[in-house]
């Protein structure tokens, strides 16, 4: 079976990213989104590591991640899987909440795997009706889904742990690799500069942020290499603004983390932008 996916924008869902694919030899390497992830599995069986175990997502299921939370992805089947998706930001997710459950605090998933093909349905309906244009229909199935697996599945977020000494030194490391994004420091150097070891500067950042500084330096490169080629920024251009060596390297990370290459997804949200 070949592998086909299309990741985009609909105008008319603002704040939610789209996706439908088919995978088989797909791995999706350790990372996380800014925004949910609400995908609707139509065939076959997704894997994803989540919470320390892995998570199995089968036909008539929903996969159901929170945003920066760290989870991979892979088939659980020989014949891969086929699957939805929407990514509503957590600003979208907050306002459905608010209207539509009791829900006390920031609203997020409870559980990683639903089983519900009646939601699953509506998620390919939304998907639908962006393809279609219908911008009511994709507006008002969007609600009445994430309404529906709130109800379901549907709790507070986790607050926040106590900001202890490694927490701090650990958010003290991420602001200087978000700053020095293109020309990181060696584990070595980052630790001497914030006056700790490096295995205690590594135990510090995975408590914290669920991976180790490298791995989450290469998500947050796509995250931002996401945002430039939004902004109409070229493929060879972006690779080096982010870091990586050439296209080829942003190439196979960003495929490993979003599911399509960057000219694949930058052409595919342009011409939506352009026909609207």
């Amino acid at each position: 079976m070949s592998e086909r996916a299309r990741h985009w924008r609909y105008d008319e869902l603002p704040g939610v990213d789209l996706l439908r694919a088919r995978y088989v030899r797909k791995t999706f390497v350790r990372h996380t989104h800014e925004n949910f992830v609400i995908a609707a599995i139509a065939d076959g069986v997704e894997v994803f590591h989540h919470g320390g175990g892995d998570q199995y997502a089968g036909a008539g299921a929903l996969a159901l991640v929170n945003p920066d939370t760290p989870h991979t992805g892979r088939a659980g089947v020989p014949e891969g899987w086929r699957y939805g998706a929407v990514y509503p930001s957590a600003d979208v997710v907050a306002e459905i909440a608010a209207e539509t459950t009791a829900l006390r605090g920031t609203p997020g998933f409870v559980s990683p795997v639903l089983d519900d093909p009646y939601a699953v349905g509506l998620v390919h309906q939304v998907l639908r009706a962006a393809d279609e244009g219908n911008a009511l229909a994709a507006d008002t199935l969007l609600r009445v889904a994430v309404t529906r697996l709130l109800r379901l599945n549907g709790g507070p977020m986790p607050q926040r742990k106590v900001r202890t000494a490694g927490a701090r030194i650990a958010a003290r490391a991420r602001g200087v690799l978000e700053e020095r994004m293109a020309r990181p420091p060696t584990l070595e150097q980052l630790a001497a500069d914030l006056g700790t070891s490096p295995f205690a500067l590594l135990r510090a950042f995975r408590d914290a942020y669920g991976m180790p500084p490298h791995t989450w330096l290469t998500d947050a490169r796509v995250r931002r290499a996401r945002r430039l080629l939004d902004a109409g920024t070229a493929p060879s251009e972006v690779a080096l603004t982010v870091g990586f060596t050439d296209q080829p390297h942003l190439n196979r990370h960003f495929s490993r983390i979003v599911g399509v290459p960057p000219g694949a997804y930058q052409r595919e949200r342009k011409n939506v932008q352009d026909v609207l």
